[in-house]
């Protein structure tokens, strides 16, 4: 008989959705929105209900692999822990324990998903990486200007006079801010999008404003300049509560508004218009994270941000800079479950260069990496050098359900359970502020397990195996201890499906910042606020632009998380170049006609697709193919990293493109 309970979703998403789980002899039939939730109210997207194809699907990994020659062969359990323990041990010994490489990323929210840490921590410290692929430039900045990165919380939108969308499609990655959007639209409240491609989000705007990608810190140093000039800025805030503001004023004397414009490809009436938006408080900005994939990155957000300052919609119901709520994630007791304390040496790469780190690594070497909650062959940048580095480590082991790009170069797969098979609870710290429980629902296919029974049985192994003598109830217990006090207890999140987490809806409202001063920060200790451009393009790089004349985005696809759904879809993906109008008429381009897009660093082929409205020179194409459906986006991207140093520049590319008759 078929009985329904409740779950979460996983996946590292805004939404972080409740779900109604169909199941029937053992088996998930159904995934569906809860129409409890607070927030997602039973709406979910194809990502969510692709979790049931996914738990089902006949190419899970069912047993553990071992590489052998160029084939995989099945091996027990116990011989592959054992034989992966050995490893670590010897490591260990001979080189230390910085030979080792734990590759992670973020593929889903679990809270037990932390307990790698653990592992790694206890076993001494291994090399990590910092930084983030995703939005690591634009947490950095935000945390320069205030101290760390709040968003106000979704409710306070009503608040909003104006609402500004700035390099964000929120219709294909946030489905609940865009019923929000709708909602609070019809109630008298305008919304802007500013983007290079018109997408959905801006077909529901009031005002659609196309930017040259890359440019839109200048774009908000023009909104900036423009303010002061009509003497728009809110001087009891910038009087009261900030420092750097002269420094400011002098960045801004040094470009002129016609200079702007013409950088930006943005009217210079349209940059006054948007000043008195601005003006008329209160204004919420909602960031994308693709504009800070630039070397300017992290600048650009410092730029947005000190525009929102500027303005006075600082710490105001209905204004915020609102990029990431780090508040949610802070709200849990990480230190209790991963042990930090425990490290007795550590080395660090940035996520984006971790091929580099791999492959120069001396003092010692890296010998041996894990990887986990990832597929660097696929959605790390550079994917040339990516596979020339992981494929170049003396042992490598992948812990994932699939046989991805990445497990394809391992020397050990461990099959791992998927969110119905175990018990978790779940949140994101992007959008809403409400941890969500996931039961156990099904069993694990085969002898697909756990990732914390993984980390146990290597403990064990390893001689610290009394710190994994928990349950799963006792480490989700541990995780949750700095919220007892708040009435959050796992037996009432379990009872209650989902719970408001504490923390500040209207972040800053108390004027008081995390920063050095206690105060929002235009100059920071960190570094100096500048009008930098992105390095692939041709105000910075004239010949490179010649050479490449298109800007390549490298956008989120709308079916798939990165890429774990691709290999579920029907019909099978492939790659799509979506290309400006601009570059389809230059190049003599029409819908369907296969294409060649390259440059320096590698070459793609593809399908064109001609979008109706997007910033002339714009190609994308989405990320998250694996080879097998044509290959990644990233053999065209760059492993740079940020002017912060701790996010990527993938959207820093430069691209050319020919039509080619045969594949």
């Amino acid at each position: 008989m078929a009985t329904v309970h409740h779950s979460a979703c996983p996946l590292n998403c805004w939404d972080s959705c409740g779900f109604l789980v169909t199941v029937e002899d053992g088996k998930v039939l159904k995934v569906e929105g809860n129409p409890e939730h607070p927030i997602t109210q039973g709406k979910i997207c194809g990502r969510g209900r692709i979790l049931e194809n996914r738990t089902n699907s006949q190419e899970r990994l069912l047993y553990p692999l071992k590489k052998a020659g160029e084939r995989f062969e099945q091996i027990s359990w116990s011989q592959a822990l054992d034989e992966i323990a050995e490893k670590l041990a010897y490591y260990k010994e001979k080189y230390g324990t910085t030979s080792v490489l734990h590759s992670h990323d973020y593929a889903n929210s679990g809270l037990l998903t932390n307990l790698d840490s653990r592992f790694f921590n206890l076993y001494g410290g291994v090399t990590e990486l910092t930084g983030s692929i995703c939005w690591g430039a634009g947490i950095e900045a935000q945390n320069w200007d205030f101290g760390d990165a709040y968003s106000h919380a979704p409710d306070d939108l009503k608040n909003s006079k104006h609402i500004v969308i700035w390099g964000r499609n929120v219709a294909r990655t946030n489905m609940h801010l865009y019923q929000n959007l709708q909602s609070v639209k019809k109630n008298g409240t305008k919304l802007y999008v500013i983007d290079p491609i018109y997408n959905a989000t801006a077909k529901l705007a009031d005002e659609y404003i196309s930017i040259k990608p890359g440019f839109d810190g200048l774009l908000a140093a023009g909104i900036m300049k423009e303010m002061f000039r009509i003497n728009l800025q809110d001087e009891e805030f910038l009087a009261n509560h900030t420092v750097g503001l002269p420094d400011l004023l002098t960045l801004l004397d040094s470009v002129s508004l016609e200079s702007i414009s013409e950088m930006t490809e943005v009217p210079a009436e349209t940059i006054t218009h948007l000043a008195e938006v601005y003006a008329d408080r209160p204004v919420s900005t909602i960031m994308g994270l693709g504009m800070q994939r630039y070397e300017n990155g992290g600048n650009t957000i410092r730029l947005l941000d000190a525009l929102v300052a500027v303005s006075g919609n600082i710490g105001i119901s209905g204004g915020g800079a609102n990029y990431a709520n780090k508040q949610v994630g802070q709200s849990f007791a990480f230190n209790e479950m991963t042990m930090p304390e425990r490290k007795t040496a550590s080395r660090s790469f940035t996520m984006m260069r971790q091929a580099e780190g791999i492959l120069s690594a001396i003092d010692p070497e890296i010998k041996m990496g894990i990887v986990t909650c990832g597929n660097p062959l696929t959605q790390v940048p550079d994917t040339k050098r990516v596979k020339e580095a992981f494929s170049s480590l003396e042992t490598l082991v992948v812990i994932d359900q699939f046989m991805t790009d990445t497990a394809m170069l391992a020397d050990y797969v461990l099959p791992a359970a998927t969110v119905f098979e175990v018990e978790d609870v779940y949140y994101s710290s992007m959008y809403h502020h409400y941890v969500n429980h996931g039961p156990k629902l099904v069993e694990p296919p085969g002898e697909a397990r756990p990732d914390a029974w993984i980390w146990t049985e290597l403990a064990k192994r390893l001689g610290f195996g009394k710190e994994f003598d928990f349950t799963r109830e006792g480490y989700l217990g541990m995780g949750l201890a700095s919220l007892v006090e708040n009435g959050i207890t796992l037996d009432k999140i379990r009872t209650e499906k989902f719970l408001e987490l504490p923390v500040n809806k209207i972040p800053w409202s108390d004027r008081h910042f995390k920063t050095a001063s206690g105060k929002y920060e235009f100059t920071s200790s960190k570094g100096n606020l500048t009008l930098s451009l992105p390095t692939e393009t041709k105000w910075t790089n004239s010949e490179l632009a010649k050479k490449y004349p298109y800007t390549l985005l490298t956008i989120h696809p709308l079916r798939s998380n990165h890429s774990q759904h691709f290999h579920l879809l029907e019909p099978a993906p492939y790659v799509k170049v979506e290309l400006a109008e601009s570059v389809a008429v230059e190049k003599g381009l029409k819908n369907q006609d296969h294409v060649r897009v390259w440059n320096d660093r590698g070459e793609i082929n593809g399908y064109v697709s001609v979008m109706k409205n997007a910033h002339a020179g714009t190609v994308n194409i989405d990320e998250g193919l694996s080879a097998r459906f044509g290959g990644s986006v990233n053999q065209l991207t760059s492993s740079r990293e940020s002017d912060n140093g701790l996010g990527s520049t993938l959207y820093d590319c430069l691209v050319n493109i020919e039509k080619v008759e045969s594949i």
